[in-house]
């Protein structure tokens, strides 16, 4: 049995229609359903039945995106200029708003965060970029969310990757660091001695009561030059034996009795 001629195209026609009409979406994907160009619905994961000529579908993906912040020029609070660049992290968390709200969410997305980074990082200092990041970046982040919400986007996390400092400024810092070290060893030398005077006059104040205490250091002290196998030798005198010796030679004042 022939099929007739109409009948077999009238076939092909109708497979062609129904193949335009599926769509599957992936568990991660949604789909932005336009019907004569006004918003239908959004529809996803799974089979996706379609109008032809009369819907059309955008796809979205609700992944994850890593998008990298190329390197700014940043002139930080204290005229420092450095080059920084920074990772961002968000999501697509309302398909319609991501497709109807903006042309281009990636472009959008990527110079925002672009100028975000270089008007929040000329508000601090080259201290705070080094030292608080985490800071930072939750301060970025809190603002690109804030503007990125009218386009259905979610910023999850901005990190800051790297601040390049001009070399002479990185001379200059390892200068300061010098200096702040230094200052540091002068500061902890200047207590240990104040420390040690306080701790020798109190050892003047007890050998002063106790004469037999002098005298033992005396011999202490001969111990250890003898330890060392040197010809010099040390005879202690009192200063109370040679006193009236210094004293006729106007050397030693005299006392006086009130």
């Amino acid at each position: 049995m022939v099929l007739p001629f109409g009948f077999g195209v009238f076939a092909i026609l109708a497979l062609a229609l129904i193949a335009a009409s599926l769509r599957v979406l992936r568990e991660y994907e949604r789909g932005v359903v336009f019907q004569l160009g006004r918003f239908w619905s959004v529809k996803g994961p799974g089979l996706v039945i379609l109008i032809p000529a009369i819907q059309q579908m955008v796809r979205v993906s609700l992944r994850l995106f890593v998008m990298d912040v190329p390197k700014q020029d940043v002139i930080s609070r204290d005229n420092v200029s450095v080059k920084v660049n920074a990772v961002l992290y968000f999501r697509i968390v309302d398909p319609q708003k991501a497709v109807i709200q903006v042309e281009n969410y990636l472009t959008a997305t990527s110079q925002l965060a672009q100028t975000t980074l270089r008007a929040v990082l000329g508000k601090h200092d080259l201290d705070e970029m080094l030292s608080e990041r985490d800071r930072l970046n939750l301060d970025i982040q809190k603002i690109l969310d804030a503007q990125t919400d009218a386009w259905g986007i979610k910023v999850t996390n901005v990190e800051i990757k790297d601040v390049d400092i001009d070399l002479t400024m990185v001379r200059a810092i390892a200068r300061q660091a010098e200096a702040e070290r230094e200052r540091r060893a002068k500061v902890i030398h200047a207590e240990g001695e104040l420390q040690a005077a306080d701790k020798l006059a109190q050892a003047a104040s007890i050998l002063a009561g106790h004469p037999q205490a002098l005298q033992l250091r005396y011999l202490e002290t001969l111990t250890v030059i003898a330890a060392d196998k040197n010809s010099t030798i040390v005879f202690p005198l009192p200063l109370d034996i040679i006193g009236p010796l210094l004293r006729k030679l106007d050397v030693w004042p005299e006392e006086k009795h009130p």
